[in-house]
């Protein structure tokens, strides 16, 4: 009774044997093509990480995040062109931020940054990534196909009609609204005699004393003013002996800081606030209606930094970007914020002629800016 009971265990222990190497030969031949599955995946990837600039600006994958900033740390650097002085101080809190990216700014008036980048393509040196310019500039940028179509998350709080859209993203989103008014220094021009209106400006005791920005700033107010009070009163204005200084409404906005200049109908408001908050003697006011510029940006098809240059963007028109945009006295065009509260009345002039009449009717404006006030003096 013993002997069969040992064959019994003994048998038992073999079965037991082979149903465990069998359990094991199920795992492995499960597990391998699991593991080759798997692989095939990370390799399948790995390859569809973008490289270019165009895939890079496109790219819309769960680890965009990541992939942007393990690439701009990489880069370290973004090159920005702009027209407006506040933007240098919204890049400084883009690198507290994103402390491992140095933002190299550059700043200049439209015209002259128009100039400026068709020059470098013209010549192969691709140096911008990011340019930020009024609505005619971007639209000059886009039609030459400088402007690379990107994808942001933050596009969505932008009204169709202020962004110009490609196929799967936007080729430019706007990032703030500023306006053209009165400048003037309250030591030489007491407040409660500075001109309010366009008309006030022909009173004789601004003879000699107003001057203007020489570059697109004055040119639109030229536009303007000849639009709505006419070509007679611009020839009154020339008998106003009024200085052309050739320098941006920005540096024009200094001197009248300094005092060199009483005053001056072709300053940005944000220069004025920001001047103010650091105890400058100086104010301003709307000559209605106000010049309202929108500046746009986005990033250029030959970025040599693309994922820093995405980053930067992605800020500049977030909610938090656009809060600090607000700070320099500048309007947000995000849907969600809102612009701070202008009650005065806005004239978009750029938007008002198509891009081909946009560029003669600049080219009028400034051949009357030097006739009325450049080659009579």
């Amino acid at each position: 009774m013993i002997a069969p009971k040992r064959m019994s265990s003994r048998m038992s222990f073999k079965s037991a044997l082979r149903d465990l190497f069998g359990l094991r030969a199920t795992l492995i031949s499960a597990f391998i093509p699991m593991v080759l599955l798997l692989a095939a995946e990370g390799a399948i990837g790995a390859a569809a990480r973008p490289t270019t600039v165009a895939e890079i600006a496109l790219y819309q994958g769960r680890d965009r995040d990541q992939v942007l900033v393990e690439g701009a740390k990489k880069e370290g650097q973004v090159m920005f062109y702009n027209i407006n002085t506040w933007l240098s101080t919204v890049a400084q809190e883009f690198e507290k931020k994103y402390p491992f990216i140095k933002v190299s700014v550059w700043r200049s008036d439209s015209k002259t940054l128009l100039k400026r980048v068709t020059e470098e393509y013209a010549s192969g040196r691709y140096l911008v990534d990011v340019i930020d310019v009024t609505f005619g500039g971007v639209a000059i940028l886009h039609k030459m196909g400088i402007f690379q179509e990107y994808y942001s998350p933050e596009m969505v709080a932008y009204a169709d009609e202020v962004k110009e859209k490609g196929k799967t993203g936007v080729y430019y989103l706007p990032d703030l609204e500023l306006y053209i008014g009165l400048g003037f220094n309250t030591k030489l021009v007491p407040p409660a005699v500075a001109p309010k209106t366009n008309k006030d400006l022909l009173d004789p005791k601004w003879k000699g004393r107003i001057s203007l920005a020489g570059t697109s700033t004055g040119i639109q107010w030229v536009g303007n003013v000849l639009n709505v009070m006419g070509r007679e009163y611009l020839e009154k204005m020339g008998g106003q002996d009024v200085k052309v200084q050739n320098i941006s409404g920005a540096a024009l906005a200094g001197l009248i800081v300094s005092g060199e200049v009483p005053l001056s109908p072709t300053i940005y408001e944000s220069n004025i606030l920001t001047s103010r908050e650091k105890g400058g003697p100086v104010d301003w006011r709307p000559l209605e209606p106000v010049v309202a510029n929108v500046g746009s940006s986005g990033m250029t098809t030959k970025a040599p930094h693309p994922h820093a240059a995405l980053l930067f963007l992605d800020y500049l028109h977030s909610k938090e970007g656009q809060k600090v945009v607000m700070k320099g006295g500048l309007g947000s065009p995000r849907e969600d914020i809102g612009s701070l509260e202008r009650k005065f009345k806005k004239s978009y002039l750029e938007a008002q002629y198509p891009l081909e009449e946009l560029e003669k009717k600049f080219s009028e404006w400034e051949e009357l800016m030097q006739r009325l006030f450049i080659r009579k003096r």
